[in-house]
């Protein structure tokens, strides 16, 4: 009896979206670009910021820091509640909604006049972009077909690589040639132009069956990050997390975030399917990400430090030293997918993990003296294991649940991977402020009482000091940097640490290779769309 011939799946994307399905894409990168990049230009500018006005706004060691965490607390938060309105709401609207947001935002924080204002104007543009990051990935999720999904995705990946590295590029030039406030106001003209873009190019998608909306899972998501975020930012500014305020926020918002799992296996109606995160696969590409972005975060955090302070770079400099890192992740994370069809998912992420765990760890053998070409090796080190990394597990995240859930899907990776590296800057820069603590307090004894507390909290607060100090200064110089230098090899050896488990998890839980000829990865709920039901 012959074989009836198997044949191929239908088409799920219509034929006039498949079409244009990398137009689309390019649009998605556009919005996803100023998102991603503002975080890292904001960076290079805090020193302009804290300069008195007029070259700056005057603002505190704390106004500073609130001016970056009020958008990391407010981006956060909202991720979870974000994707979800997406799969209800539809995507596109979502989208336009988001970039716009977070253009107007990223306008009143050019025009700040006082450190409040800044703080309060960049938890506006926090809004904007919690809305704008998983809705770029779930429209991608809806424009490409399932066997094209891992090439788009690489693209995607590559993409917030390529932000992260030239953001400070990006910074350091305009801080060069404008005022401080043209890092927020450059997004204005590239909003304008992603949102004619949008509204031209990407289709609407949504959740064809979403049911009743879950109002108690969303508060309760909502308030456990937020909660849980505070808490980690808090405890990374006091460098401690046994300060009883830092406890109450951070377990509060474990408690939280616990009784949101409670009510989620209850409920008829979930916000989001606790059933997911039994499937070993895509609990450790969650954990995967967090963990990545723990380790990474630490030591961007620290290396901006190294190149600036202790090698003397300027902030366009440090910026352009790690282009690398940028290249890498460009050249490599849209073909991360080839590599992956043939040795595995499991092979790969373990792989990248551990390239990129040699590349963190590299960092406690620098010295001031280190050759440029040996960072340049590092950073392109780090930036190739990554984007073996960040595909494979998006990729594998996705994949998991159907398309119509794309939004949660999303959401689901972004808070991991946004909560994975708050923390990895509140835990590790904690790591490295009480190892320099306890390496520079031996060397402040001339330094008058009122400004040693001060003095020790940072390698910029003794320079600064040593500068205040004139003359009798220059003696605290030098331990500084020999104190940052040591402070920085113990925070590298335990970012390298952090990258290892990730490699644990990934080689233990990831599914290995699947052989020739079988079929992918498949969703039992997923289904065909009708035309013009989800996609259109």
């Amino acid at each position: 009896m012959a074989e009836s011939p198997v044949r191929p799946a239908p088409p799920r994307v219509p034929e006039a979206v498949h079409r244009r399905r990398w137009a689309i894409l390019g649009v998605l990168m556009l919005s996803l670009l100023i998102v991603v990049l503002d975080n890292s230009i904001l960076n290079v500018a805090v020193r302009t910021i804290a300069a008195p006005a007029p070259t700056g706004l005057g603002a505190t060691q704390s106004e500073l820091e609130w001016a970056i965490n009020s958008y990391t607390l407010v981006f956060a938060g909202l991720l979870f509640t974000a994707g979800l309105l997406g799969d209800r709401l539809g995507r596109k609207k979502v989208l336009l909604s988001g970039i716009a947001v977070f253009g107007v935002g990223s306008a009143l924080a050019a025009l700040s006049g006082t450190p409040d204002e800044l703080i309060a104007y960049r938890a506006v543009m926090g809004l904007g972009g919690a809305f704008v990051m998983p809705a770029t990935l779930a429209v991608l999720m809806n424009v490409f077909e399932r066997d094209e999904q891992p090439r788009a995705i690489g693209i995607w990946a590559g993409g917030v690589g390529l932000a992260i590295a030239i953001g400070p590029i990006t910074g350091g030039i305009l801080l060069e040639h404008y005022w401080w406030g043209s890092i927020f106001l450059v997004n204005v003209p590239v909003v304008l132009l992603a949102l004619v873009l949008m509204a031209w190019l990407v289709p609407d998608s949504r959740d064809p069956n979403p049911g009743r909306i879950d109002l108690t899972g969303v508060l309760l998501s909502i308030l456990g990050l937020v909660l849980l975020v505070y808490g980690i930012i808090r405890g990374g500014e006091l460098a401690s997390f046994t300060d009883p305020w830092v406890l109450v926020t951070v377990l509060g918002g474990l408690a939280v975030l616990a009784l949101f799992v409670v009510h989620e296996k209850r409920s008829d109606h979930p916000a989001v399917d606790m059933a997911y995160f039994r499937r070993p696969a895509f609990s450790a590409a969650v954990a995967a990400i967090a963990l990545v972005f723990f380790a990474l975060m630490g030591v961007t955090f620290f290396s901006a430090f190294y190149l600036q302070s202790v090698r003397g770079y300027s902030a366009l400099q440090a910026g352009l030293l790690i282009l690398p890192l940028a290249i890498a992740q460009t050249v490599f994370a849209p073909r991360a997918r080839l590599v992956v069809e043939r040795f595995g998912a499991k092979t790969v992420c373990t792989a990248g993990l551990v390239a990129l765990a040699v590349g963190l760890g590299a960092f406690a053998f620098f010295d001031a003296d280190t050759p440029v070409w040996v960072l340049e090796v590092v950073f392109f080190l780090q930036g190739a294991g990554m984007a073996h990394i960040m595909t494979p597990v998006t990729v594998s995240v996705m994949q998991a649940l159907p398309r119509e859930k794309a939004g949660s899907g999303s959401a689901i990776n972004n808070t991991f991977r946004q909560v994975g590296g708050a923390l990895g800057v509140a835990v590790l820069g904690s790591v490295l402020s009480a190892a320099y603590r306890g390496e520079i307090e031996g060397h402040l004894g001339g330094v008058p009482a009122g400004l040693r507390a001060t003095a020790g909290e940072s390698i910029e607060a003794t320079l600064g000091v040593a500068e205040k100090l004139g003359p009798a200064g220059d003696a605290l110089v030098r331990p500084a940097y020999a104190a940052f230098l040591d402070a920085m090899h113990v925070t590298a050896l335990a970012s390298a640490g952090v990258a290892l488990l990730g490699a644990v998890v990934v080689a233990r839980y990831l599914p290995g290779r699947r052989p020739a000829g079988a079929p992918g990865p498949s969703v039992a709920t997923e289904r065909p769309a009708e035309a013009g039901e989800s996609v259109r």
